[in-house]
């Protein structure tokens, strides 16, 4: 038996949400609907120019997002990140330990630098947009990984953003080695189109050898396959993963169980907001194939998690909110 169901490696960020309409993002020179890297200086030049505006702060990354939601439907998940020994980074970690999530984050906090931000930029169309200054979690190294825990869990969860970091990168590289060698399956999620365009070196890195299994969205497997059709995208991640999910929003998703092709339904709703959405999709998933869910029926579960944050603002559910909707998804199956 392993301890863990999850141990995800990724950025820590503390996420700043604003409401903006195009023409904000256009004023402030902004790519919409993708994330950006940004310096600290930008971000607070950001930051300034939104000051009117009320502004919701929350623990984030995107793993992060996704572990917190395995530990939310009750599973057992283990997060290693880097932050500062700053306000935000106590906060960071304070916030890891609330949502039931082991960590290693408060040992590895950094007396100098500053703990990373991500302004997310919520467009009237529920699309959103991401600057991100990385702070010390640019630095996430090899030695940052919990080779105890991760060879105690079910799955290594990578999330694409760390090839953004010659160090990050370092230190997922080496996470998926410990992982192979402890037989624990590795799960990798593209994480944004931007990710998969600019740092393609990288991400064919932590793709080298496959990976068990593979997060995308419609545009990042497109990106990755190098085509326009949904069809050839599918058969092309074959050739990366064992087995893969691509989310295509309001037109559900498309899950490959290593032997079969299955449609899965969206769930109506009416978006409010996007933010998470992948993440979260991502834990439900990882929640039920670790809890004798088929993958359909894990990503059915993973549908309805994904419908009912959207429907809200900010990229994660409360507790009671996951154990509802895991009520819900049981009575109904």
């Amino acid at each position: 038996m392993k301890q863990f169901d999850v141990y995800g490696l990724g950025n820590a960020l503390v996420d700043i949400e604003y409401e903006v309409d195009p023409d904000d993002l256009r004023a402030l020179g902004i790519d919409k609907g993708v994330m950006t890297l940004v310096d600290e200086a930008r971000q607070a030049a950001i930051v300034s120019q939104l000051a009117a505006r009320e502004a919701n702060r929350g623990s984030g990354g995107s793993a992060a997002n996704t572990i917190i939601a395995v530990s939310q439907l009750g599973g057992s998940a283990f997060y290693s990140c880097r932050v500062a020994a700053d306000d935000r980074g106590r906060f960071y970690v304070e916030d890891l330990s609330r949502a039931g999530v082991a960590t290693n984050a408060r040992t590895l906090m950094t007396p100098s630098g500053v703990t990373g931000t991500c302004l997310v930029l919520v467009t009237p169309d529920a699309d959103r947009t991401m600057n991100t200054f990385l702070g010390v979690s640019a630095d996430v190294a090899p030695s940052d990984v919990d080779t105890a825990a991760l060879a105690g869990s079910q799955y290594l969860y990578l999330e694409g953003y760390l090839a953004t970091s010659t160090s990050c990168l370092a230190a997922a590289l080496f996470a998926k080695e410990q992982a192979r060698a402890a037989g624990t399956r590795v799960a990798v999620s593209l994480s944004d189109p931007n990710v998969v365009a600019h740092c393609r070196p990288a991400i064919d890195q932590l793709l080298v050898g496959g990976v068990d299994l593979l997060f995308a969205n419609e545009d990042e497997a497109k990106s990755l396959a190098q085509t326009d059709d949904l069809a050839t995208a599918v058969a092309r991640l074959r050739g990366w993963a064992r087995e893969f999910v691509i989310t295509r929003g309001a037109h559900g998703a498309v899950v490959f169980d290593g032997q079969t092709v299955h449609t899965i339904a969206p769930v109506p709703t009416q978006a409010v907001d996007t933010v998470g959405a992948g993440d979260i999709f991502a834990g439900a998933f990882l929640y039920g194939i670790t809890h004798q869910m088929s993958y359909p029926q894990a990503a059915s579960l993973a549908a309805l998690a994904a419908s009912r944050l959207v429907a809200r603002r900010g990229p994660r559910l409360t507790v009671p909110a996951m154990q509802a909707i895991l009520r819900e998804f049981e009575a109904d199956s």
